[in-house]
């Protein structure tokens, strides 16, 4: 797999001019330039109007106590395909409006989750066991130090569940 992505990395460049000198040779030079203007501000109003629109869904979900994992999926098509759409060549340009159609966005989407494996995890609810033993306590809630509260024996008080003798465990 990553042998593609780096073929892809040194492959894309050099398709990207070839078809620049391809476009340039049929319509001209400032035709092909002013196209790829037009190309990176079209990608920037479907941002805009598709990531609105996909916030609302993904807040719906959300409202609604489901989980947004398509829409999630969705999101991250539409930013992929609004980066292509900005990056200068005509072939990260189709595939960024492929990317902009909500069919091709969902058969890619099923094709990508049906192949890897998504785990969910909650939002820190349930993550320990209550037998486990710890005791989570923020900075502030207990000192080496006895500060003089701690029955007077001069040990360092290590909880605020112990008064500083041997024998007080609670």
């Amino acid at each position: 797999m990553g042998l593609y992505i780096i073929a892809a990395i040194l492959l894309l460049p050099l398709i990207e001019i070839a078809m620049f000198i391809w476009v340039g040779g049929l319509i001209g030079v400032f035709p092909t330039i002013l196209l790829t203007v037009i190309t990176a501000l079209a990608g920037t109003v479907m941002l805009r109007q598709q990531g609105l629109s996909l916030l609302m869904r993904m807040q719906t979900e959300l409202d609604a106590g489901r989980t947004p994992g398509n829409e999630v999926m969705q999101g991250a098509m539409i930013v992929l395909a609004s980066i292509l759409l900005l990056i200068p060549g005509f072939v990260t340009d189709a595939i960024g409006l492929l990317l902009f159609i909500p069919p091709v966005r969902e058969a890619l989407a099923r094709f990508i989750i049906a192949r890897s494996n998504v785990v969910i995890v909650d939002g820190g609810g349930g993550m320990r066991r209550p037998d486990d033993g710890v005791v989570d306590l923020d900075e502030g809630d207990w000192s080496e130090k006895n500060s003089g509260t701690g029955g007077g024996s001069g040990q360092p008080k290590l909880s605020p569940w112990q008064d500083g003798s041997d024998n007080a465990k609670s």
